[in-house]
């Protein structure tokens, strides 16, 4: 299962997650609290290990050429794209990049069409992304059959267990649900968080997923786009 702790703004957060059993760590480059610069980020990525882990850039209705830039840029494996981004975007940015994990709110019309958008994985939130907010998780159902879904909203120590045993999901995501600031961190609820979610996986038999291997090797070659 894919464990993504989200909105990461430092090394050691960054560090902390890989340490405490994440395999998946993102940044979000869209305005929000826990926004960070991409040379910030390719800072961060250099010091990582590069094995079993899926670096993360999370969008929101960014021009797709900046979806790209970015994630060659700050050295990252994927792209989650959280806003409005159409099926031809979506797919636009996955020929260009190694993944990309398309968010879809919990209930929207959309979801029952999300193949269409030919992302790796659908990630399901509450209507309000970053609220904290929790979605109904039987929504989970009106994804099409065969796609990887990952659920984020209001997940905490709390409440994954419930939601993986529920959702049956590919992977989870949370961001406030672990901190104790805005951006910041707390090691104990990562650590629970992680502990609740691997409990449950081992509950649900789910198979072991595991991320991309490496980086991009290189930059893209906009030249043969002309």
């Amino acid at each position: 299962m894919l464990l993504k702790i989200c909105g990461t703004t430092s090394e050691d957060d960054a560090l902390l997650a890989v340490a405490m059993g994440a395999n998946a760590v993102g940044f979000v480059f869209a305005p929000s609290p826990r926004q960070v610069s991409p040379q910030r980020v390719a800072d961060i990525v250099k010091r990582l290990p590069r094995e079993d882990l899926l670096t993360v850039g999370v969008f929101r209705d960014d021009a797709p050429r900046r979806v790209v830039e970015i994630v060659y840029a700050a050295g990252l494996q994927a792209a989650q794209l959280h806003g409005r981004e159409t099926p031809d975007e979506t797919r636009w940015v996955r020929q260009r990049i190694p993944m990309v994990i398309k968010a879809l709110p919990g209930g929207d019309p959309r979801v029952a069409h999300a193949d269409d958008y030919g992302a790796d994985a659908i990630l399901l939130d509450s209507p309000a992304p970053g609220s904290g907010n929790v979605f109904d998780w039987a929504m989970a159902s009106d994804l099409p059959e065969g796609q990887r879904l990952m659920i984020a909203g209001g997940l905490h120590p709390g409440n994954v267990e419930a939601a993986i045993i529920r959702a049956r999901p590919w992977g989870v995501d949370v961001t406030s649900g672990v901190e104790a600031s805005p951006g910041i961190k707390d090691p104990m609820k990562v650590k629970a968080f992680l502990e609740a979610a691997k409990r449950a996986e081992a509950q649900v038999a789910a198979p072991p997923s595991r991320p991309p291997a490496g980086a991009p090797a290189g930059p893209y070659d906009w030249a043969d786009d002309e």
